[in-house]
């Protein structure tokens, strides 16, 4: 089964996914879902939820779980992202939490575009990597924050495999308003940095 109820930097960002949901979402789409945690967490706020890992482990893990959802309707799908035929302007809503530096950045924004309909939104939380020495300060103020919630609520992951990140914070905050004009990029405390963006009508 599915594991739920626990935290690590990832979980913890998931409120920012969330409430960039347009209201009355119909179809909404998320890239690498692990799990499946967020994706039922969307399932609650969307008509129908498309939730897309390339790991065949972690999308048995997901259904496993999918029973867990409240509302809605996901469909966990065994596909690499970047050659899966999703049909283009068809999601009212496109995410990914912490998946994108597993693949070709720029690929997957530009896609995760073209798949929605005019209107709709996108949001992404990430990672980088460090590339300056302000990057590397920029990384004190949560170190302590970070003990104080790992002694409230454990740590702990949802098995999910892990890489490190290529591009720096610059480079994706570059890369995004380049790609997806108007796009709001902001770095977070816990090492995460959060892109949201509305599609022209």
């Amino acid at each position: 089964m599915a594991r739920v109820g626990y935290w690590n930097h990832n979980v913890h960002y998931q409120p920012v996914i969330l409430g960039a949901v347009p209201a009355g979402c119909g179809a909404a789409l998320e890239v690498g879902c692990g799990d499946g945690m967020l994706a039922r967490r969307l399932a609650g706020r969307c008509t129908e939820v498309t939730a897309i890992d390339r790991d065949a482990r972690m999308i048995a893990l997901a259904r496993s779980g999918e029973q867990k959802a409240q509302t809605g309707r996901v469909t966990f799908v065994e596909a690499d992202f970047l050659s899966h035929p999703l049909a283009g302007a068809s999601f009212d809503f496109a995410c990914a939490n912490t998946a994108l530096h597993h693949m070709d950045f720029a690929a997957a924004l530009t896609a995760m575009a073209r798949m929605l309909r005019p209107g709709g939104r996108l949001a992404v939380v990430g990672l980088a990597a460090n590339g300056s020495i302000g990057d590397y300060l920029a990384d004190v103020p949560g170190i302590p924050v970070n003990w104080l919630y790992r002694a409230r609520y454990g740590q702990d992951g949802s098995g999910a495999p892990a890489e490190d990140p290529e591009m720096t914070w610059a480079e994706v905050r570059a890369t995004a308003r380049r790609l997806l004009p108007g796009a709001r990029y902001r770095r977070h405390l816990l090492w995460r940095y959060s892109l949201l963006w509305r599609k022209p009508a």
